[in-house]
């Protein structure tokens, strides 16, 4: 499986997922691409998610896993993770997500024929314990435009050429950013002159349940407000847009339960 160079490097940050993270690796190691390497960042899990990790590792040569001394948070884990790795596209996978078998072939196949885009993502399903519930598919071709109502990628099933990457040095790891990471980085790739394509196919599956619902925090939806505004000033967006800045301030007021009624009508296009 493991070349020398690997053509991906898929980077993960893991913090204490014990319970997912075997399905989670296991849906990579199943790809039916398979010049990768993963790299895995544990930052400061409690439970056993580095020694499953390890053992992943001990086994398989292109799977690697390092340590943060203590917690510091996904942009920062990733960041390490970054440092490691030796693939010309880095790719994105969450602990407690899977990748569906032809993912990163079609990624790396968008990326290979079309020099013009520097990130590619998916459509993605969502499921929880009773099951798939919905997806979400963003625009094919997103322009700034598109950045105005929400971000134009989903995160976690992306791929990015490494230099483009590096070229807005990576992740922000500013505590304005914590959770938006991903929003902020696309607008300062834009901004850069990336540009990036949306496979219309859902490839990844998101764990979306009871414990990503009590991980909302309305001190998130403040981050998310403060990077619509320093992102839309980035790439000249209409005044008119800023009032989505605002919009997330008030999404962030619903009660959780109302959100996740809310979360459920609007990704619920079709049973999967």
């Amino acid at each position: 499986m493991h070349n020398i160079q690997p053509k991906v490097s898929i980077i993960m940050g893991i913090y204490n997922c014990a319970n997912t993270l075997k399905e989670s690796i296991d849906s990579l190691i199943n790809q039916t691409y398979t010049n990768w390497e993963l790299i895995m960042c544990d930052d400061g899990s409690t439970d056993d998610t580095f020694f499953i990790a390890k053992k992943y590792a001990d086994q398989f040569e292109n799977i690697n896993v390092i340590q943060n001394e203590k917690n510091y948070g996904l942009a920062y884990s990733l960041n390490e993770c970054i440092k490691h790795a030796s693939g010309e596209y880095i790719a994105r996978q969450d602990a407690d997500d899977l990748s569906r078998p032809n993912r990163l072939y079609k990624e790396v196949s968008i990326l290979d024929r079309f020099p013009q885009y520097d990130i590619v993502s998916t459509a993605m399903a969502f499921f929880d314990e009773t099951g798939y519930w919905g997806e979400i598919k963003s625009v094919e071709k997103p322009q700034p435009n598109d950045f105005i109502v929400q971000s134009p990628f989903c995160h976690a099933p992306s791929m990015i050429r490494r230099q483009a990457l590096l070229d807005v040095k990576g992740y922000r790891t500013n505590r304005k950013t914590y959770r938006v990471e991903d929003y902020d980085l696309w607008f300062r790739m834009y901004a850069n002159g990336s540009r990036g394509y949306n496979i219309q196919e859902v490839l990844y599956d998101v764990r979306d349940d009871r414990s990503a619902i009590n991980r909302r925090k309305y001190i998130h939806r403040v981050k998310e407000a403060y990077v619509r505004f320093s992102g839309y000033k980035l790439l000249e967006l209409p005044l008119a847009s800023y009032i989505y800045a605002l919009r997330a301030l008030v999404v962030g007021l619903i009660p959780s339960v109302l959100y996740k009624e809310f979360r459920r009508r609007k990704y619920n296009i079709k049973r999967v």
